[in-house]
């Protein structure tokens, strides 16, 4: 059993298939033998996978900051919420936990968990596969920025790859399947 950490917000958006991508992901990590590692929240794209993959029959591991649990944000019922000191504790903790990040759509926090997540790779820092859930071209703009940094010499057009943008969870898991982590930079 491998743990897939995902990122995603306590919104649900201003579109339905949003929410449906989150509950498509939910049962399709269920049903591939993935555990969820998350946010810990229970509110927004959060708490509809949550719920999804405990439903499922899956297993739901949240990491959240005492702040947040101390706000009410923590969704009750998980298999486990580790409680952290902070937000990049967080991030470390989720990464260390997991076999692979995704991103659906969210937000500011959710760009900059997968972005931390994927320039950690890039250093050697993080050997898990880094994927945005690309629902309904949500992270097109993203993607060309990426292609515009390979075009411009920021980011070589080998560790570009290693980013991947879909909207099949057939591709995601082919990806995440065959993954090799970035090779590490020399000076």
């Amino acid at each position: 059993m491998k743990n897939i950490a995902v990122y995603c917000g306590a919104s649900v958006g201003n579109d339905e298939m949003y929410q449906d991508a989150t509950v498509e992901l939910a049962r399709w990590l269920v049903k591939n033998d993935y555990n969820l590692v998350y946010g810990g929240g229970g509110v927004g794209l959060m708490g509809i996978l949550a719920r999804e993959v405990l439903a499922a029959g899956g297993k739901a591991y949240g990491v959240m900051p005492q702040e947040l649990v101390d706000r009410g944000a923590a969704y009750d019922g998980l298999t486990e919420l580790r409680i952290v000191k902070n937000m990049s504790e967080r991030k470390q903790t989720m990464l260390k936990m997991s076999d692979g990040c995704i991103a659906l759509p969210g937000g500011p926090g959710t760009l900059e968990e997968i972005i931390e997540a994927f320039s950690w790779a890039r250093l050697g820092d993080n050997n898990n596969p880094c994927i945005l859930y690309n629902v309904g071209g949500y992270y097109d703009y993203l993607k060309q920025a990426f292609d515009l940094m390979t075009k411009k010499g920021f980011l070589t057009k080998k560790d570009r790859y290693k980013l991947f943008f879909s909207d099949s969870l057939e591709n995601v898991g082919t990806f995440i399947e065959c993954y090799i982590p970035p090779e590490i930079r020399q000076y």
